[in-house]
């Protein structure tokens, strides 16, 4: 049975952060960090400084951001010299504008980017791909999974190919793997890099994760 933590997911994909790019389903990431502005694009629907967030969706906009403070990034101001906002698409949400205006509030409270009920999680600074080969059947699924994750992390992904996946011993070329460890901590190396400088085709040399039924279905 798999641990209720285990299932919220703590790491996400660069793959999976391109899904959610829409006014319905809005992700962003900056500096390592996943938000979900969704309730954010709801409220402000028909504003036009949501137009430039919704541009971005579904990318990672770090560039945006200063990595120390995590505030916007700031620029001098070519024509008056006066130090602005770094808005590379535009001016957007929570941004204030240049001069005096009637119709800005600067009772904002939090800006998006600094209100932690937008955050879910945090992006994957480099994900691999493994081969889960299901004994039970001989069938294999190519899983794209985070460096980061543990194999029980690993096993939740899979569980949208085989919801029992739980009811299963994960081996590795017969040794048994830890579930609460990563799969360079379990021995499986990451040689992408070596693929890579010898121009060989990773998609061939995948590792391959074995697992086998324990005949205790889990729900």
């Amino acid at each position: 049975m798999a641990d209720d933590n285990i299932m919220i997911k703590r790491f996400f994909t660069y793959s999976e952060l391109c899904l959610h790019n829409n006014v319905d389903d809005l992700w962003v990431a900056f500096l390592g960090r996943v938000y979900d502005l969704t309730p954010l694009s709801s409220e402000y629907r028909d504003d036009i400084l949501m137009r430039p967030i919704l541009s971005s969706s579904g990318t990672d906009i770090s560039h945006w951001f200063e990595k120390v403070s995590r505030d916007i990034r700031t620029q001098v101001d070519p024509i008056t010299g006066c130090i602005v906002p770094f808005t590379p698409v535009g001016r957007f949400l929570h941004i204030p504008p240049q001069g005096p205006r009637t119709d800005w509030s600067s009772n904002i409270g939090k800006p998006w980017w600094n209100d932690d009920r937008y955050f879910i999680g945090l992006l994957s600074e480099k994900t691999r791909k493994v081969i889960i080969m299901d004994t039970l059947i001989s069938k294999e699924q190519v899983i794209e999974a985070c460096i980061e994750e543990t194999i029980s992390e690993i096993a939740v992904r899979y569980l949208k190919f085989n919801k029992h996946g739980f009811s299963y011993t994960w081996k590795f070329k017969g040794k048994y793997l830890d579930m609460y460890k990563t799969l360079e901590e379990n021995g499986i190396v990451d040689e992408d890099e070596q693929h890579c400088d010898l121009r060989l085709d990773e998609s061939h040399y995948l590792p391959q994760i074995q697992i086998y039924y324990n005949d205790d279905l889990t729900d």
